[in-house]
């Protein structure tokens, strides 16, 4: 059961292209439009890559079908990250981004920007992590800063919806925000992301702007949640323009008991959610995936340890009515970020994603489904 009337289905048909009630019945509505039926969004991110390469890209007929077919929005996995834009200084290359960027227009995608600032030194392009900024290192700092978000936001400031604009600025084992040469050069921390967020607010007012990180349900997180809070209540105490928190969603089930797992660390987590929706924030799912490192091989056992497990995730997420957007960080396993950041032990794919490497609906899929069909419908 899809959880949708008659009336509601159709909509969801008309909005993936289908024409007809015939075609309403017996084709299901895609994610989006089950997403869009509650006033939600469903998206993911995407790559860049030559014609006719085997990737999770807009350039490859097949991931560009999925796409199309299933979301409503997107974001670029890395191409629009300072590594990619800025090859030095001085330089922007927005050639990789901006095709991108046409092909989500062309397709009636909305965009999100990832990200204005990810600070963490070692994605830092190697230039800025030995930049010497002279002899007055904090205007040197904010005038870079400035510069990067600057340009960008009056580049695409009208055509991205919603910017990641600080990304994983706190340092997960001291809850603390990260040394990197940009944060010493402007010799406060709070200075550096509130420039960011404020310059973002000037050149882009009517776009999203988020902070974006991956602390977690799970174990061993608890100071990484607190120093997010910590951030984010200093934001409204400064005044800093930040409207939601991007929750990453990088989630891992490593045993069987998927529902035990889940109960031990709801408690914890709706604290921590209570806490952010309190201040005024929104919520947004920005890189949703399931790590199965620790399942058995079986491709049914995985599949269904996966499903649940988001299920009781999400379950969560989805009461909150501040919840509008869910991107998952890819679509289809092939080409998933995990197969090489976190490996198997068995060299086998990992099923981290709602469709297999032969782009086959899997049970997560459903299991995303059934949540936008059993959502709380929201305001405008």
């Amino acid at each position: 059961m899809t959880g949708l009337t008659r009336r509601e289905m159709l909509a969801a048909a008309a909005a993936c292209g289908l024409a007809g009630p015939a075609l309403a019945e017996e084709v299901p509505p895609s994610l989006n439009a089950l997403a869009k039926a509650r006033g939600m969004r469903f998206g993911s991110c995407f790559a860049w890559s030559p014609p006719g390469a085997d990737a999770g890209s807009f350039a490859n007929p097949d991931y560009a079908a999925l796409l199309t077919r299933e979301c409503g929005i997107l974001v670029p996995e890395n191409e629009f990250k300072w590594q990619r834009l800025r090859p030095d200084p001085v330089r922007f290359d927005v050639s990789r981004f901006a095709e991108m960027l046409d092909f989500a227009e062309a397709k009636g995608k909305a965009m999100r920007g990832h990200t204005l600032l990810w600070h963490k030194a070692q994605y830092f392009p190697k230039w800025l992590r030995d930049h010497d900024f002279g002899a007055n290192p904090r205007a040197a700092a904010a005038k870079l800063l400035t510069d990067h978000i600057r340009t960008l936001c009056r580049l695409y400031g009208d055509r991205i919806v919603s910017f990641d604009v600080v990304n994983e600025t706190i340092d997960e084992k001291t809850g603390l925000q990260r040394e990197t040469s940009l944060s010493k050069a402007f010799g406060d921390a709070d200075a550096m992301t509130d420039l960011a967020f404020h310059t973002a607010r000037e050149h882009a007012p009517g776009a999203e702007l988020v902070y974006n990180d991956y602390m977690s349900w799970e174990p061993g997180n608890a100071t990484h949640r607190a120093g997010v809070l910590k951030l984010l209540e200093g934001f409204r105490k400064r005044k800093v323009p930040v409207d939601a928190l991007g929750v990453q969603s990088h989630i891992g089930v490593y045993d069987r008991d998927v529902r035990g797992s889940a109960a031990r660390q709801e408690g914890d987590w709706r604290r921590f959610l209570d806490a952010v929706t309190a201040m005024g924030y929104g919520l947004v799912i920005t890189e949703l995936d399931v790590n199965d490192k620790g399942l058995p091989k079986d491709e049914a056992v995985r599949d269904a340890s996966v499903a649940a497990y988001a299920d009781a995730y999400l379950e969560i997420m989805f009461a909150y009515p501040q919840l509008r957007d869910v991107l998952v960080w890819g679509m289809c396993d092939k080409y998933g970020w995990l197969n090489g950041f976190s490996p198997r032990a068995d060299g086998s794919i990992k099923r981290a994603t709602p469709y297999d490497a032969r782009f086959r609906a899997k049970p997560l899929r459903e299991t995303i489904a059934r949540r936008f069909a059993a959502a709380a419908p929201r305001s405008a």
